[in-house]
This record gives structure tokens, C-alpha cells and sequence, in this order.
């Protein structure tokens, strides 16, 4: 079904991603690397990202690391040595509230995280995200014990108890097949009907990235994504936004299946899981929606900020930048 004109909304962002280091090695992963200096921004990298952004009027500073990089040894005493941190969360805490400072609001990926670090980062996080990728067990998977299934919902779920404004996904071409990803949906729209806190759900398409495991397959092709993005809007509750990364997928193609959303775009930083694939540039962006209107939104929804779902310690930020999007709007 083609859907008729709408609002497709975006974030302008910083993408700082603290480590690469991570225990999984995924077979289509570009983001990974061994520890060492050059696998760990430091504290002046994030502050100077953070001054760039907000200089260029970005409201979202998207923190993301590999999973649990402290089980991986040597990585906590470079982490010490270089942040003066003893733990991942800790310094990822710090350069939240430098964020804030600065008049970001910070999301958070950083892989599966138990409820109690979820809620250490609570307040200062407006949203988190865990993509759940498939719930489908897979060859790609192999060396990665974080992408066990059951305890990527099972993270989703904590997240929902706690009242976290979340971002998930899929990610389609890495082995999977049609029916997992009707599963996979139907997986995320029970999570959203018990808890509520499922603001996106992005649909994914795997790139082959040079000198990747999976570096020789051929990418998703378009009429899967398009399929898929069909399912999504068939299956998942109309308040879920179905996003696409407008860099690694035809946008003008999919949107008239039920795309709501491009995600967040940096006019500062490149794509580091994808970095093949730059962003558009932020006036690029309304020429690959067609008739529809393009509007900027933050990383937490306006539907969790009505319902007050934020610490204190975000709120005069927020409402700060509500307010700042809502007059934009309204020119």
C-alpha cells in the first residue's frame, strides 16, 4: 500500500562513538576494532564534537560503543590512562552531562545492558536503543554472544519497565529471511503494547563493508526493504515511527510505503557504522521526501514528553528545545 503525503521527521545529531571496542565479531561488522589509542575517543575529540555540533544548532549527541568493551582485555587500563575512567558507563556518563552542558540531549546505543546500568544512565539519557536486528539465530552471529535474541528482548523489555524512550530495528540481508522478519516485528509491536516505550523501529539494510567476514555478499536488495517496510507499517502500532537511514537506503523509494522518519543526520560526523555511506546533507533532505514535509523532531518523541518520561536533571533542556523545534515548525 502506498501511503498518501505526511510528516517525515529527522534529528540533527553528533554521532560520538566512545570505543569501537567490542566482544562481539559479527560477520558484516565495519565498526569493530582492537583496543589501542586510535579504538577510544578521547575526553577533547568528544568535548570539540560536542562544540561543533552545537554551534550548528544539533540537538542530539548519539553516544555509541562496542558491547561490553570492559570484558575485553587491556581495555580498562587504556580506558583509566586515557579518560581517567575505571568503566565504559562511567565515562559515557561524563560526556552525557558535557552533552547537556553543551545543550545536546543525549541517546544512547551502546550494545545489551543489564536494567541497573540502564538505569545508572538513566538521567542522563533522554532515550536509549538496542537494535534487535532478527530473532532469528544466525551463521553471522557466531562470535557474538550479545546477539542471542532472547537477551536483546529481554533488554528491550527492562527497558520498557523503566520507562526508557526506545529505538530498535531490524537489519535485513544478514541471513535471515521473510518470516523472521514477521516474527521480528511481531516481537517488537508485543514489547510496545505492554510497556508503551517503543518510539521507532528502524528497518535497516545490511552494505557489505571492504575486509568484513561478510564483505562479498551482495547487499539487501530494494525489494526486500521495500517488503519489509510494508510489513512494519501493517504490524506495528501507528505510533511506532518507522524509520530508514536515508545514507544507506533510496529514501524517495520507500517513503511512499510508510517511512515516518530518517533518523538522525550529523552535519558534524560521518556514519561509523557505515562509513562508506555519507549522510545527505540536512538541506538535502527535502528533496528526497517529494510532496511530504519535512520537519526536525528530538531524540526523545513529543508522546514522552508529555508523559514526563525524562529525569529532571533533562528537563529545562528539553523543554528549551521543544520549544525551539515547535517555533521552527511554525514559521
Amino acid at each position: 500500500m502506498v501511503m498518501e503525503s505526511r510528516v517525515i521527521t529527522f534529528s540533527r545529531n553528533v554521532f560520538l562513538p566512545l570505543t569501537r571496542v567490542c566482544q562481539n565479531r559479527c560477520g558484516y561488522c565495519s565498526f569493530y576494532a582492537p583496543v589501542g589509542n586510535d579504538a577510544l575517543l578521547t575526553p577533547d575529540t568528544v568535548l570539540a564534537t560536542l562544540a561543533h555540533g552545537a554551534a550548528l544548532n544539533c540537538t542530539e549527541a548519539l553516544f555509541t560503543f562496542g558491547e561490553q568493551p570492559d570484558s575485553v582485555s587491556g581495555f580498562t587500563p587504556l580506558l583509566k590512562q586515557i579518560t581517567g575512567h575505571s568503566s565504559m558507563l562511567e565515562y559515557c556518563y561524563t560526556m552525557s552531562e558535557h552533552a547537556i552542558t553543551y545543550g545536546l540531549l543525549p541517546h544512547t546505543n551502546a550494545g545489551v545492558l543489564t536494567a541497573d546500568e540502564m538505569e545508572m544512565l538513566q538521567p542522563v539519557t533522554a532515550s536509549m536503543g538496542l537494535m534487535l536486528e532478527t530473532t532469528a539465530v544466525l551463521p553471522a552471529h557466531t562470535h557474538s554472544p550479545g546477539k542471542d535474541p532472547t537477551r536483546r528482548i529481554e533488554m528491550i523489555a527492562d527497558a520498557g519497565r523503566l520507562k526508557i524512550p526506545f529505538t530498535t530495528g531490524l537489519l535485513l540481508g544478514i541471513g535471515e529471511n521473510r518470516n523472521d522478519h514477521i516474527e521480528s516485528l511481531e516481537t517488537i509491536s508485543a514489547l510496545h503494547k505492554e510497556y508503551g516505550h517503543i518510539q521507532e523501529c528502524i528497518i535497516q539494510n545490511f552494505c557489505p563493508g571492504a575486509g568484513t567476514e561478510m564483505g562479498h555478499l551482495p547487499p539487501a536488495s530494494e525489494d526486500s526493504i521495500v517488503d519489509v517496510v510494508s510489513l512494519a507499517h501493517e504490524i506495528l502500532p501507528s505510533d511506532i515511527a518507522i524509520q530508514i537511514p536515508p545514507n544507506l537506503a533510496n529514501a524517495k523509494t520507500l517513503i511512499p510505503y510508510g517511512v515516518d522518519d530518517l533518523g538522525g543526520v550529523s552535519p558534524v560526523t560521518i556514519d561509523y557504522i557505515n562509513p562508506e555511506h555519507p549522510w545527505p546533507q540536512i538541506d538535502e533532505l527535502a528533496a528526497l521526501i517529494g510532496d511530504n514535509v519535512l520537519q526536525e523532531r528530538l531524540c526523545i518523541y513529543p508522546q514522552y514528553i508529555e508523559k514526563g518520561w525524562y529525569s529532571q536533571h533533562l528537563s529545562s533542556l528539553i523543554h528549551t528545545l521543544s520549544t525551539r523545534i515547535k517555533d521552527q515548525h511554525n514559521k
